[in-house]
């Protein structure tokens, strides 16, 4: 039987150009690369990662197989795999893929289920799919679990909600919480591609329109930045005072969602949470907006209630389908709600994934390394290897910084200095 399930092998050649190319640009998994070559860390641990199928992600697989892993890498979204990617790993690396681009929710289980077939002792996750399979129809698997990763703030609540009720079977490593990942990845990462994947999907200039961002977070702050930088009007929401404040005193309009609506040509979701659009939302735009999503799951947008609502709905463009409401009102919605940068664009540039996929690589090891004596709790990657991550990264950017004499340090670390 196939060990794998890609669209076309043939599509590996193309696929493998294109991970070269987002590898030549990540030094730093590169460099763990090399050390995972020599001392073997991972050696002979069946690790099943969940995660986007990109040209990065196939970096991280090449990258654990190095280390001495049995990788196993299935899809985390069923519209953000890159079917040349994965055909080259399997053709090219000998990996088992489990991915197809616009796969339907029944293949998409099946896929997630063969990962684990393969009893994986570590998992990878971008939205902890495998581990809520591994607490639900799969748990009498969970005592064999080492641990997992998480890459996502989604998945970092759904871990923290576990931990919090008691039903978190094995360890986690938060890696969304590293400050190499959210702070770049999060913010910068998402930034760009949310932007690219809007502008590939529908061609439309974004200086001088209004853009509505759900959500300051990491993510949410790095879209709206970018959409400032290219001139749009960029208007805020938030359920959060502290971070509607924060986005007020960077000079954002900050306002409810229902007045937001009435003004904006694109409207952009990046905070976790169900129905951010709803049907009071669809009612209240303008003709022509364009509504898209940047958070992990496509429940943001409420796509059921604007069925309902719509008279006809057609596809436009590719990743583009307009629907026209009762009144002759058309309401454009991208990527079918799912996560715009990598529906109908690439994702994050390597460069930012590379610190992203140290993190899943370091939490790997450090889950082989410790996991006889970690509780079943969510974990932090400790504070050094972040540090380490972000050393890196410069010495790959050919960039310097100062470091503190005695002096100063003696000073930090005195209480007797006064004024």
């Amino acid at each position: 039987m196939k060990n794998y399930d890609v669209k076309d092998l043939k599509l590996a050649p193309l696929g493998k150009q294109r991970i070269d190319w987002a590898e030549s640009q990540m030094d730093v998994l590169r460099g763990i690369r090399e050390r995972f070559i020599k001392q073997k860390p991972l050696k002979g641990v069946r690790i099943a990662a969940c995660l986007h199928v990109t040209t990065e992600t196939a970096v991280l697989a090449k990258t654990l197989k190095a280390g001495g892993a049995q990788v196993t890498v299935v899809a985390s979204n069923p519209l953000s795999t890159q079917d040349d990617t994965a055909a080259s790993l399997v053709k090219h690396e000998g990996i088992p893929v489990f991915a197809i681009k616009g796969e339907n929710r029944a293949t998409y289980y099946k896929h997630l289920n063969a990962a684990l077939d393969t009893k994986p002792q570590v998992t990878m996750d971008d939205g902890a799919d495998l581990v809520s399979l591994l607490h639900g129809k799969r748990k009498a698997q969970a005592q064999y679990v080492y641990g997992s990763t998480e890459e996502t703030t989604t998945g970092v609540i759904r871990l923290k909600a576990m931990e919090k009720g008691g039903a978190l079977k094995f360890p986690a490593i938060a890696v969304n919480d590293s400050k190499t990942k959210h702070m770049f990845d999060n913010q910068y990462g998402t930034g760009q591609s949310t932007i690219d994947g809007i502008i590939r999907a529908t061609n439309l200039l974004i200086a001088g329109r209004v853009v509505v961002i759900a959500g300051y977070g990491w993510c949410g702050r790095g879209v709206a930045n970018r959409a400032r930088g290219m001139g749009a009007r960029v208007v805020v929401t938030e359920v959060d005072p502290m971070k509607a404040l924060e986005a007020t005193m960077d000079g954002f309009t900050v306002m409810p969602m229902e007045k937001a609506v009435v003004h904006a040509d694109i409207i952009v979701t990046l905070t976790g949470n169900i129905h951010v659009i709803d049907k009071e939302h669809f009612l209240k735009m303008k003709d022509g907006a364009v509504v898209c999503n940047s958070g992990h799951f496509d429940v943001e947008i409420n796509l059921e209630v604007l069925h309902k609502m719509a008279k006809t709905r057609k596809e436009v463009r590719p990743f583009t389908v307009e629907y026209t409401l009762r009144d002759g009102k058309r309401i454009r919605v991208l990527g079918e709600g799912r996560l715009i940068n990598l529906a109908s664009a690439e994702g994050h540039p390597a460069s930012v994934m590379d610190m992203s996929f140290a993190n899943q690589a370091l939490a790997a090891e450090y889950i082989v390394e410790h996991h006889k004596t970690l509780e079943p709790k969510v974990y932090a990657l400790p504070q050094e290897m972040d540090e380490e991550i972000a050393r890196l990264k410069l010495l790959s950017m050919e960039l310097t910084i100062d470091t503190l004499t005695k002096k100063q340090k003696e000073y930090l670390a005195s209480w007797h200095i006064g004024t």
